[in-house]
C-alpha cells in the first residue's frame, strides 16, 4: 500500500516557518531542555534525534503545548504561540501509541478536530474524504480502530492531524509501534506524504536511520542540549563532535593529538594523515565504509597493514575488525560479495583511505 500521488490541492496547507528560542524546561531545578535554539522554514521535515533522555519528546511537547517552558519562546509563522493553549495552536500531532477513540469509527476519529473547531457538517464529509484518501484509506471509514492494523491505525492517526490543515505537524516516535517492515516502508510513504503536503514537520525518534531517510534537517539533542543541526548528509559526514559522531551511524573513533602539521597521532602510536587544521587532544573519526582493503587501499595517503581479527556477516555487508600496524583496532564494512570471501580470519591485507575521508572532533 502506498500513499502519495494525489495531487496537493486536496488540502490546502500551507507550511509554516517555525522557531525556538532558547527553549528550556527544568524538573526540580535540573534542566531536561537546556536553552534549544532552531529555527526551519515553512515545508521542511524536521527530526529531533537523540537517546533517552536528551530532551527531545519534552521540546515537541513545548511546542505542542502540553509542557511549559521554564524559559524561551516560540514561534509559528514569526508569531508567538507560547502563551497560547494546545487547542488554539492549530498543529497536528500523532502520538506514539496514536491515541485513537476506540468507541469511534475511523470516519468519526478523523472528524473530531473539525467538529471541535465547529466546521459546517457539510464540509466536514468532504475534508475527511479527502483525508483519508491522502492516507489510501478510502472504504475505510466505518471501521473501527480495533479491526485495523497498526499501520492502518497510524494512517488513521495522521489523517486525523492533517485533515483541518495546520501549519505544523508534530509527531512522537510515529513509526515505534511498527514491524522493522512496515516501519521502513513508512518512512518512505510519510516522507512522500509531507512533501505532497508541504507542511512542515517536526518529528521525534531515537532511530538515525529513520532521521537520515525522513528529515531534510536532524537536530541532534543530548543531555538536554542541542549538539548540532544541519541536513542529515552534513550531520553525518562532518558530526560537530564526539557524541554526534558516535552517536549518527558507524565510527571509527581513535583518542590522541593533532599537531600543527595535519597529523593525527593515536594514544597507540598510529600516525594518520588528515585535512584538519588545529593542535592538541581531539578524536580520529573514520567511517567504516570510507576504510579501503585489499588492492583498493593502494595509492591512499593513509595506509597500514592489517590482520583481520573477525569477520561478521550483516545481511548485504561484511564488518571486518582489524588490527592495524598492532596498533589500533578499526571495523571496516563492504558489500558482501557474490563469491567465496576474499579474506579470512587471520589474514593479513592492506587497508587504508584518503586525508578526506576522514576528520577530527573534540572531545
Amino acid at each position: 500500500m502506498h500513499l502519495g500521488h494525489h495531487p496537493a490541492h486536496v488540502l490546502r496547507i500551507h507550511g509554516a516557518t517555525l522557531e525556538v528560542r532558547g527553549l528550556t524546561k527544568a524538573f526540580a531545578g535540573t534542566r531536561v531542555v537546556d536553552d534549544v535554539s532552531f529555527s526551519v522554514d515553512g515545508g521542511t521535515f524536521l527530526t529531533l534525534l537523540g537517546p533517552s533522555g536528551s530532551g527531545k519528546t519534552t521540546t515537541l511537547r513545548m511546542i505542542a503545548g502540553f509542557e511549559e517552558p521554564t524559559a524561551g519562546d516560540i514561534l509559528v509563522g514569526g508569531a508567538s504561540i507560547t502563551d497560547r493553549p494546545p487547542y488554539r495552536r492549530n498543529i497536528g500531532v500523532v502520538f506514539q501509541q496514536y491515541a485513537l477513540f476506540p468507541h469511534l469509527t475511523v470516519f468519526q476519529n478523523v472528524a473530531y478536530p473539525l467538529q471541535m473547531r465547529r466546521t459546517p457538517r457539510a464540509d466536514i464529509a468532504e475534508r475527511v474524504r479527502r483525508a483519508l484518501g491522502l492516507v489510501r484509506l478510502d472504504g475505510f471509514a466505518d471501521r473501527y480502530p480495533r479491526q485495523l492494523s497498526g499501520g492502518q491505525q497510524q494512517r488513521v492517526a495522521l489523517a486525523r492531524a492533517i485533515v483541518f490543515e495546520p501549519p505544523v505537524l508534530l509527531m512522537d516516535e510515529p513509526l515505534g509501534a511498527l514491524d522493522k517492515r512496515l516501519r521502513e516502508d513508512m518512512q518512505v510513504e510519510l516522507r512522500h506524504l509531507q512533501r505532497e503536503l508541504g507542511i512542515t514537520t517536526v518529528s521525534v525518534t531515537h532511530d538515525q536511520v529513520e532521521a537520515l531517510v525522513m528529515s531534510d534537517v536532524i537536530a541532534v539533542l543530548d543531555g538536554g542540549r542541542l549538539q548540532q543541526l544541519g541536513p542529515p548528509l552534513e550531520v553525518y559526514r562532518r558530526p560537530a563532535n564526539q557524541f554526534v559522531a558516535d552517536f549518527i551511524g558507524e565510527s571509527n573513533l581513535l583518542s590522541g593529538t593533532l599537531g600543527d602539521d595535519a597529523i593525527f597521532t593515536s594514544a597507540k602510536g598510529l600516525r594518520v594523515r588528515t585535512t584538519v587544521g588545529g593542535t592538541g587532544a581531539a578524536h580520529l573519526v573514520v567511517r567504516p565504509e570510507y576504510v579501503r582493503l585489499g588492492r583498493a587501499a593502494e595509492g591512499r595517503a593513509n595506509r597500514y597493514q592489517a590482520e583481520v581479527l573477525e569477520l561478521l556477516y550483516v545481511g548485504d555487508l561484511v564488518k571486518y575488525r582489524l588490527l592495524l600496524d598492532q596498533r589500533d583496532e578499526l571495523v571496516a564494512k563492504t558489500l558482501a560479495p557474490s563469491v567465496d570471501q576474499p579474506w579470512k580470519t587471520g589474514q593479513q591485507l592492506s587497508v587504508g583511505w584518503d586525508p578526506a575521508d576522514c576528520l577530527t572532533v573534540n572531545h
